[in-house]
């Protein structure tokens, strides 16, 4: 059953209510797996990515596929490293189970979205990283506003007060990176995090 309070202390407290969230499979979802929650350790930065997928799914924690290999190799980080540094979450929770039309996972729902809204916003309540981190269209829409990959990747807004520099996806799903434009911009970016994370020491 699904438990949220009204206020939250702890990171810890939060993630232990998040853990166990049903909300989705509860209005009906096809969800595939339990909710994905790194352990917190401190960390500074704040990686927001879609949704997990299937290999998420199974080991229970962020970005273990294809896709967070391919982001640790353009921050240029080993996993250690990479999760020592970057809180991660997610616009879900939970895999949302492979798309119709067989490419790719199933993007989550907007009711989907606005149900695991409550989970982001008490983590960067309590946790306020002074780095943050989108990664693919759906994330930036979601904290940013912005519309299109192309317009944000490559330059830094501010978000309440933290500093935010979005990625694309990494996924092999997306012709996005086929451009030789669109891969210099993930250079700029790549290089603004690693300063922001060099100024964050």
């Amino acid at each position: 059953m699904t438990r949220r309070r009204s206020s939250y202390r702890s990171i810890t407290s939060l993630q232990r209510d998040n853990r166990v969230c049903r909300a989705c499979a509860e209005e009906g979802f096809p969800l595939e797996s339990l909710p994905i929650v790194q352990p917190y350790h401190g960390q500074r930065a704040f990686v927001f990515g879609q949704a997990p997928g299937v290999v998420e799914g199974q080991e229970r924690l962020p970005w273990r596929g294809r896709a967070g290999r391919t982001l640790r190799r353009w921050l240029e980080q080993d996993e250690e490293e990479f999760y020592a540094t970057f809180y991660c979450a997610s616009v879900t929770r939970c895999y949302p189970g492979k798309a119709p039309s067989g490419r790719g996972d199933r993007t989550p729902a907007p009711r989907e979205q606005e149900l695991c809204a409550f989970w982001r916003e008490w983590e960067l309540e309590l946790i306020r990283p002074q780095l943050i981190v989108p990664v693919g269209g759906l994330a930036a829409r979601r904290l940013l506003g912005l519309k299109s990959v192309t317009e944000c990747v490559g330059n830094r807004f501010d978000l309440d007060g933290a500093v935010a520099i979005p990625l694309p996806h990494p996924s092999g799903a997306s012709g996005w990176l086929n451009d030789p434009a669109n891969r210099a911009r993930v250079g700029d970016a790549v290089e603004l995090i690693r300063k922001e994370l060099a100024h964050l020491g």
